[in-house]
This record gives C-alpha cells, sequence and structure tokens, in this order.
C-alpha cells in the first residue's frame, strides 16, 4: 500500500513541476522572451569559443605532463612496432579531432541566433556524403592493414633459436614451465592435475621428457636480447597475459593453446638504472576472471644468458619433486629389538 501512494506522489509532483514549468515560460514571453533567450545565446557562444581554447591548452598540458608517465619506452622489439602504430593513429586521429572541434564550436560562435538571419536546411549532398565517407574508410583500413600485419608477426613462427616458456594461469596466479636441457617439453593430462601430489600442470610423468621440465609460480625470467615464445594455457577461466612493458598481451583460454613470441631489449637491472631501484617488469591479467583478478601479478626478470643459465641450473626439476611427494613411507624400525639388546648390554655390564 506504501509503494502505491509513493508512485502516486511521484506522479502528482511530476504534474506540480510540469505546470510550473509552462507558467514560467508564458510568463517569459509577456515580458519579452525573446530577448532574453538572444542575449543568452550571445553569452553562450562567447563561452563557445573560450571552452574551445581552454579544451585544446589543456589536451596538450595533459599531453605533455603524462605521455612519459603512463608506461616508459617499449621494452621490445615488438613493441616498438606497436608504439609507432599508435604515434600514427594518434595524428591521423588527433589532426582531424582539433579540425573538427574548432570548426564545431567556431560555427557555434559564427551561426549563432541574430535578428536578420535565416536558418539554411542542407539535407543532402552526395559530394559530401563521398568524401567524409571514403577518406576515413581508406585511412581506417590502412590502419587495419597495419594492425594485422604486426599481430600475424606476433602470432606467427618465432625464431628457431627461441626459448620457449610454458606460461598458465589459474585462479589467481600464473604458473611457468621451462623444457629442461632437452629442450622440449614433456606430455600433459588435465585429468593428473594435483597439487596434493605435487603435479599442478598435469604432467605424465611416463614421459622422459617431463623428467627435467622446471616449473616456477609468481616470476617469468628471460634472457635479454634473445627470442622468447610463449605458450600460453589457462586451467579454469578466461585469463589474460598482459606485458605492459614489452606492449604485448594475449588470451588464455581454457583448452586452446595460444602463443606469441618477442624479443627482450633491456634487461631489468637497465630499466632500473633508468627509472629507479623500484623498477620491475609486469605480468598481468588482463581479462576480468574473478573477485581476485586484481591480485593475478607477476614479476618478470630479464636478464643475460649467463645469469638465466645460472637460475635455471639451481631449480629442481618438478619430477623430482613429484616422486619424492609420492614415494612410499619408509617401514618403521623393529621397537622390539630395542629393549632386547639394552637388557642384554645390562646383564655384560654386570658380569
Amino acid at each position: 500500500m506504501s509503494t502505491t501512494w509513493i508512485i502516486i506522489a511521484l506522479i502528482l509532483g511530476f504534474v506540480v513541476i510540469f505546470q510550473i514549468a509552462k507558467a514560467s515560460e508564458y510568463v517569459a514571453i509577456m515580458r519579452g522572451e525573446k530577448r532574453t533567450r538572444q542575449e543568452s545565446n550571445r553569452i553562450n557562444a562567447f563561452l563557445m569559443l573560450v571552452f574551445l581554447v581552454g579544451g585544446l591548452i589543456g589536451v596538450w598540458y595533459c599531453n605533455e605532463r603524462l605521455k612519459d608517465k603512463i608506461l616508459p619506452e617499449a621494452a621490445s622489439n615488438h613493441g616498438e612496432n606497436i608504439d609507432r602504430m599508435i604515434w600514427i593513429t594518434l595524428a591521423i586521429t588527433g589532426v582531424v579531432f582539433v579540425i573538427t572541434q574548432a570548426l564545431l564550436f567556431w560555427f557555434s560562435y559564427k551561426y549563432q541566433e541574430r535578428e536578420n538571419r535565416q536558418a539554411f536546411y542542407f539535407p543532402h549532398n552526395n559530394r559530401l556524403e563521398v568524401i567524409w565517407t571514403v577518406i576515413p574508410a581508406i585511412t581506417l583500413t590502412i590502419l587495419v592493414g597495419f594492425g594485422l600485419y604486426y599481430w600475424f608477426q606476433i602470432t606467427g613462427e618465432a625464431p628457431k633459436d627461441a626459448i620457449q616458456i610454458e606460461v598458465t594461469g589459474k585462479q589467481f596466479n600464473w604458473e611457468f614451465r621451462y623444457p629442461g636441457k632437452d629442450g622440449i617439453f614433456g606430455k600433459k593430462y588435465f585429468k593428473e592435475v594435483s597439487e596434493e601430489k605435487s603435479n599442478p600442470l598435469g604432467q605424465i610423468w611416463s614421459d622422459p621428457a617431463n623428467h627435467d621440465d622446471i616449473y616456477t609460480t609468481g616470476e617469468m625470467h628471460l634472457v635479454v636480447g634473445k627470442p622468447v615464445k610463449l605458450i600460453i594455457n589457462s586451467k579454469d577461466v578466461i585469463h589474460d597475459v598482459g606485458l605492459g612493458h614489452f606492449r604485448m598481451k594475449q588470451d588464455a583460454v581454457p583448452g586452446i593453446p595460444t602463443t606469441m613470441w618477442f624479443t627482450p631489449k633491456y634487461t631489468t637491472r637497465q630499466m632500473r638504472e633508468k627509472y629507479g631501484p623500484d623498477f620491475n617488469y609486469e605480468i598481468s591479467c588482463q581479462e576480468m576472471c574473478g573477485k581476485g583478478h586484481y591480485s593475478m601479478r607477476g614479476t618478470v626478470i630479464v636478464e643475460s644468458q649467463a645469469e638465466y643459465n645460472a637460475w635455471l641450473a639451481s631449480k629442481q626439476p618438478q619430477y623430482v619433486a613429484a616422486m619424492a611427494a609420492n614415494a612410499p613411507a619408509a617401514p618403521a624400525k623393529d621397537s622390539a629389538a630395542a629393549p632386547t639388546a639394552a637388557v642384554g648390554s645390562t646383564q655384560s655390564m654386570n658380569n
């Protein structure tokens, strides 16, 4: 019942406001509404120019202050191409933006309502429609072409000497697998996944190629100047491997491995010398994947080949950990023998 009265009150309030507005309109007409509107229109037209100038200055100022603070320079070979494509796109769209906004606000000022001016209706013009349809279409086609070209490079065949790393996303962490000395990943099967048995990726231990594979979490190691191919998987929902410093990203889809490759340009140490000691390359999830999505982040360490080899040599293959976890418990020692031996030794001492 109370809901009904609330609805009735809202309807009556709307009717009262509407009637007051109509009454105000009639009063304005009686007092010379036309003149009042023209004066208000002149003020608004002048403010349009102020807004145009202030807005363009604001855009320029924000760009100058923030252009180097969002992300540092691209740290991969493909990242350079992505940045170049972005700058070309911004240059083209920026020119169009400035021209169209300047005309929009200038026309609002120049063609404001005046006493002796009639509105001119311009409903159709084939030439103009062809111009503003064909030119943007050609421009966008070129930009999309560049994008596809770079995308096929990123997701295409990696160089033969590329390091291969398997990246697996799960709620809410990243897992990494490196092939051992044989350079081959062992086979996996999702039904073999078991944290209790130290087999988080479902590796098939009967496959000898699995016996030297290295498993880590939270931190991925790369070699500077050497191509790396990422083989990307997911255990649960769709994630997204985001490598902002390298300008790379790729979906991690359950049951459908995806790939991308790139070549790191700078070590972590070099980037810290440029941007401060707190700098770290980051791998993040860029696909909303659940309530812990914000925490799905890891660190990428870019280092020399010697440092990478030393780090890899310090890691124990996951096969060793799994065999130790699944080994049968050692049989308990015979507790009856100890008291007998103790009694015998006591008697000999007494003799």
